[in-house]
This record gives C-alpha cells, structure tokens and sequence, in this order.
C-alpha cells in the first residue's frame, strides 16, 4: 500500500492509539491534542470517528506540517476542544455562544450542545419573563385586527420605549410592568392609552408627559415619580393610585375620580382650574 494512504487510513488501533498526540488545523490555527481527547467524551461525534479504528469517516487531508485540515472557525472550536478536555464550557465574554453552539451541532458534540441550549434558554428566560421591547408590542399590534382587543395581562414592559404607539384596544386588565417606559415623543404625537385598563399596574418612573390616558382604569396603579406634564387624565379612574413624586403640571383631570389617591411630594401643585372633583 502507498505509504501516504496508510498514513491517512486509521487501519488499526495502533494507528490511531488513546495516547497518540495529533494536529488539528482548525480554519489556519493549529490545536495539538490527544485521541482519547477527541474520542473519550463524545465517542459518536465526528471528530472521534475521524480517529476510530473503525474508519467510519475518513481522516482529512493534512497541512504541510502534516496537521489534519478542517475547514471551520476556529473562533468558536477553541471552547469546544476544551471542553472534550476537561467537560467545562468555558466562553470568553467577546466570543458568541450561540456561535459555539452552531459549531457543537457541526461536529455531533451533543452533549455540550443541550448544555447550550439551555444556557441560552435560561438567557432569554421565558416569554412571561422578560421585558417585552418596542419590536414585541409593534409586531403584536399590526397583526391585530383594529377592531379586536389585544391581550397583554400581566405583562413586563418595563424600560421600554413606548412613544407614539396606540394601545386603545390593548387590555393590560392587572399587574402589568411598565416601569421606566418612555411614552414621550419629543415631535409631539402623543401615545394614546384611551380608555386602557391598567388597574394594579406599576409605571413608576415613566415618561409619560403629553399621554393621552382619558377615561382609562388606573386604580391601584403604581405612578410614584411619574413625569405627566400635559397628559390626560379626564375621566380617569385614578382611585387609590399613587401619585406621589409625580409632575402633573398642565395635566388634564376634567371628571378624574382621585378619591384616595396619594398626592404626596408632588413636583408642581395641583389648581382648580385642572378641575379635580
């Protein structure tokens, strides 16, 4: 046999023995490791039947150095050879694991690639967890039918910027986060939550000057520290809301029931001519 194939065909054990160190030239960078390596933890991967004595897949081609080629990033392979070493994921923080995890399915890595998936999984955190942003609720509205209510009870909008979107049809109905929002557009085409149900909501600290909230349910709502300069509140149910810390300078509250309602630490005065009853 030419002595070149039988330095490419893993013919027997003693060719490819658990202890035997090779190169691996992953995208132009070198790796030097051992068989047991590539084939001790993930026995069914690619990497490991490159070097089984069984030969189910062929060895690549090598380098001039003679260093087994494979045509992969070696951005993302780094944290893989390690963890075939020591069963670790290990990441640098400018390295993408979504990246590895593209990689790990490449090579039939699998057991890193669960590991990965929840990893990820537990980042992104279910959809009743985290923050909703603009992109979630814009995309929810326009596949909504104008004339059907969309449902976000009990959601996390918190930090989101919120302005000029039009939630007239939208039910918050309890306990939504809206903590931090932006709902101010500096243009002035004002966001319009007419008629919304936002009973036992948190909007703490939001933005939320010039905002159109006629007739909507705030009761037991959360606005401590709410900027609402010029908003409207005419005919708003602001029973037991929190109010406290807020600026309702040149805010409209024409028929707002305020019965209860904590109007302590306000930045500018409450006038008659706002017409509280």
């Amino acid at each position: 046999m030419d002595r070149g194939l039988k330095d490419s065909v893993p013919a027997d054990a003693s060719v490819f023995s658990p202890n035997r160190w090779v190169k691996l030239n992953v995208g132009g960078q070198i790796y030097a490791t051992t068989i047991d390596t590539l084939v001790g933890r993930e026995p069914d991967s690619m990497l490991a039947r490159m070097f089984l004595q069984d030969g189910s897949i062929m060895p690549s081609e090598r380098d001039e150095q003679g260093a087994f080629l494979i045509d992969r990033s070696p951005r993302y392979f780094e944290p893989i050879i390690n963890y075939l070493r020591h069963g670790q994921f290990v990441c640098d923080s400018n390295i993408s694991v979504l990246g590895v995890l593209e990689e790990a399915k490449f090579f039939g890595i699998f057991s890193l690639v669960t590991h990965l998936e929840e990893r990820l999984g537990q980042q992104e955190g279910p959809l009743g967890d985290r923050p909703l942003t603009r992109n979630d609720v814009i995309k929810a509205i326009i596949q909504t039918s104008v004339i059907t209510e969309l449902r976000f009870q009990g959601v996390n909008l918190s930090g989101a910027d919120l302005r000029k979107l039009d939630f007239r049809n939208i039910n918050f109905k309890e306990g939504a986060n809206l903590r931090g929002c932006n709902f101010e557009d500096p243009t002035g085409v004002r966001t319009n939550l007419e008629g919304v149900n936002l009973k036992g909501a948190c909007l703490e600290s939001s933005n939320m000057a010039g905002v159109n909230l006629r007739v909507a349910n705030l009761k037991n709502a959360n606005m401590k520290n709410c900027n609402l300069r010029a908003a409207v509140l005419a005919g708003a149910d602001l029973e037991k809301c929190n109010l406290s810390g807020s600026d309702l300078q040149e805010a409209n509250l024409r028929g707002a029931n305020l019965k209860d309602a904590e109007l302590t630490l306000m930045v500018t005065p409450l006038h008659m001519s706002q017409a509280i009853r």
